[in-house]
């Protein structure tokens, strides 16, 4: 069982949630989907993504939403594009074989990265392993690129004793996206707490630049310049190059520094009429802005790992690089749903520590 869910038993009435609180994104909608399917609540969402130039459900939200529903074999109200409410009340998680495409709700480069963030924390709890075919956006703007949720995502989570193992068989670009990720998912019906309060020594350091459909030089040139800004400060990091091919054209630039206990992740986008070097150079300045830091993960993979940090049995305390509006938003959302006792323990825009567990809560900035 999920941690907490043995005081919070399942109800017929659906747990408002409202979708413009705090950072007041999609991310609200991801988070209340997965705990809801965890502990049979139903929940109502509503103003979704109201701060938004186009609020509601746009694709990738949408898609989520059907999936975790088929998943689940649960029933959706107001699951249509530009739907600002939304009610679902789950049925049991199934394991399986499923195929989810973005674009087949509206052509699009919704970011598969998304949906699998609303899928993954049900389906650890599903009584089989599960096998998940996402088509669509893998390397698209206000989501995590493929390579973030590999390199970096997935092995904080296998601290925790979650396995999964993620392949790209084909990169998705905007506007086109067309990309296609299949993931292989194990359950983990105990999830072990995690511990990241010093993160020890840098053990790795390396960059990824990879393009499609554009001159070899851009990757060349977007790694020369990751590499020459992390040599100014010091730093030496193994460059690789990647063309792939692909349905559209695009450029990224990923940077990964891997600590005795922690992880970090960078990357920038290339987009029409921006220089290759101002991508390879935005990339190396994210990860500098995190080393600067004492922190074991970076300010991404804090708001994204607090859900499993909710469901882990026992304390946890990660101390993350910068407490952001996203960190404070998942931890209202979990804490409504399922965890009480989580909070964050800091200043706003300032390194922090995650906790769930017994500790100075009353005290935190997001409880």
């Amino acid at each position: 069982m999920p941690a907490g869910s043995e005081s919070q038993p399942p109800s017929a009435e659906p747990i408002s949630i409202d979708g413009s609180y705090g950072e007041g994104g999609g991310q609200i909608l991801r988070t209340s989907l997965a705990l809801s399917a965890l502990t049979g609540r139903p929940v109502e969402i509503v103003s979704i993504r109201a701060g938004r130039k186009k609020p509601g459900l746009a694709a990738q939200h949408l898609t989520a939403c059907l999936a975790i529903a088929e998943i689940t074999g649960g029933a959706l109200q107001g699951a249509e594009i530009g739907s600002q409410r939304l009610t679902f009340t789950p049925g049991p998680i199934r394991p399986g074989e499923y195929h989810f495409d973005v674009a087949a709700v509206s052509p699009s480069a919704g970011s598969t990265m998304l949906v699998l963030q609303a899928l993954l924390p049900a389906l650890l709890f599903a009584p089989g392993p599960t096998r998940l075919v996402l088509d669509g956006g893998t390397h698209v703007a206000w989501s995590p690129p493929f390579e973030y949720v590999q390199e970096v995502f997935l092995p904080a989570l296998a601290k925790m004793d979650i396995r999964v193992e993620l392949r790209l068989e084909r990169p998705g670009w905007y506007p086109r996206g067309g990309g296609r990720v299949v993931a292989q998912i194990q359950p983990c019906p105990e999830l072990a707490p995690l511990e990241l309060q010093q993160r020890g020594d840098l053990l790795q350091l390396d960059c990824l630049s990879m393009s499609s459909g554009l001159p070899d030089h851009v990757a060349e040139r977007q790694l020369k310049a990751a590499q020459q800004a992390l040599q100014e400060a010091g730093l030496s990091a193994a460059g690789a190059l990647r063309r792939p091919s692909a349905h559209g054209q695009g450029s990224f630039c990923f940077l990964r520094a891997v600590f005795e206990h922690g992880w970090a992740g960078a990357s920038a986008l290339g987009a029409r009429g921006k220089p290759a070097e101002q991508v390879g150079q935005e990339a190396a300045r994210e990860l500098l802005g995190f080393l600067a830091t004492a922190a074991s993960i970076d300010r991404h993979l804090g708001d994204q790992i607090v859900p499993y940090l909710a469901l882990a049995k026992g304390r946890s305390a990660v101390a993350v690089e910068g407490i952001t509006q996203h960190l404070c938003t998942n931890i209202w959302v979990a804490r409504r749903l399922l965890r009480p006792d989580l909070a964050v323990l800091g200043e706003k825009d300032q390194p922090g520590l995650i906790v769930a567990g017994p500790s100075d809560a009353d005290d935190g900035l997001c409880s």
